[in-house]
């Protein structure tokens, strides 16, 4: 496919940056609200006919130029046999220990309804749909059942952790591999919470993982990690940036694709600040073929609808316009 997203994912862009947000889809939509009054989360993850309207619905209402698939980083767990729930956050049971390495199987069909939410999505989906797992740290420690837990295991058995990372990294390459094949056109992988590690551990447990995931997918990739500035050189794929690092730094250590990187808090000013930091944004990466507008976290729930509009227009009209902001 060719689109403003995937272009600049090549590095060929030649117009308008692409944009989109992560969390797009979500809490602070009054159409997702009326679903969330009727379904539950794990309703809507797993019925495919729901999961497909929830991620049309900022395509529809903004014209972002890209969907996000509207799943969760923690479904490979329904893949492993254990039992997902979710209240404010995914409530796994039982959580994974290290006595349980060895004995783990894999079931890829019971995340067949997310592959054919995406079969539905591709019916009709005029942008590029981005596809997504968790990265092998972030998983593992939901697996586990907190962070603390798995930083503890981490130390005392290094080897038997390695091994949870290797079985998770396995799955994950074959559930990319799967939505690749029902039609995504790009992936991200979300390691949210690899920022606590070492540089070593980084390296072992978050980057050679994500080099394997990357060859996996075969399809363009973007990583995002809590300040992933510290490791930028090292990110083999688009790199999703918070506001920890200027876009002007990043570009200057690295030629991957940028995303980013606005704090999601700016949404929460007045909209002629919206408008003005959006252009200051664009401006500073004017002719960059491989920069993508987004934010450096997701969308907050209670984000004004008019204040995501706004955001999108800006960068849209750019294009319109046909010249840089003032």
């Amino acid at each position: 496919m060719s689109s403003l997203l995937i272009n600049a994912l090549k590095g060929e862009n030649q117009d308008r940056p692409p944009v989109w947000l992560m969390r797009q889809a979500g809490r602070y939509l009054p159409e997702y609200r009326e679903f969330r009054k009727k379904y539950s989360l794990r309703e809507l993850f797993f019925t495919p006919d729901l999961a497909a309207k929830v991620t049309k619905m900022p395509v529809d209402q903004f014209g972002v130029d890209a969907a996000i698939l509207f799943s969760d980083i923690t479904v490979v767990a329904e893949g492993l046999g254990l039992r997902l729930d979710f209240n404010e956050g995914p409530q796994i049971s039982p959580n994974v220990s290290p006595e349980c390495i060895g004995h783990f199987g894999f079931i890829p069909e019971k995340l067949d309804p997310i592959i054919e939410t995406i079969r539905i999505l591709k019916q009709d989906l005029k942008v590029p749909l981005i596809g997504f797992c968790g990265g092998p740290f972030t998983v593992a420690s939901y697996l586990v059942g907190d962070l603390e837990k798995t930083k503890q295991w981490m130390r005392e058995d290094p080897l038997t952790f390695g091994k949870l990372i290797d079985h998770i990294t396995a799955i994950s390459c074959t559930y990319l591999q799967m939505q690749v094949a029902a039609g995504v056109d790009a992936v991200q992988v979300f390691d949210s919470w690899a920022n606590v590690l070492t540089k070593e551990q980084h390296k072992i447990f978050c980057l050679n993982p994500l080099e394997v995931l990357i060859q996996a997918a075969q399809v363009p990739s973007i990583f995002l990690c809590a300040e992933s500035g510290s490791y930028i050189e090292k990110i083999p794929c688009a790199v999703s940036l918070d506001w920890t690092i200027s876009l002007q730094d990043a570009r200057k250590r690295t030629r991957q694709p940028l995303q980013g990187n606005l704090n999601p808090d700016f949404l929460f000013e007045p909209l002629d600040q919206i408008e003005k930091k959006t252009r200051e944004l664009i401006q500073s990466m004017h002719r960059d073929p491989s920069f993508i507008l987004n934010l450096g976290h997701g969308v907050k729930p209670n984000t004004p609808v008019n204040a995501v509009r706004c955001f999108v227009d800006v960068v849209k009209e750019f294009c319109i316009e046909g010249q840089s902001p003032a």
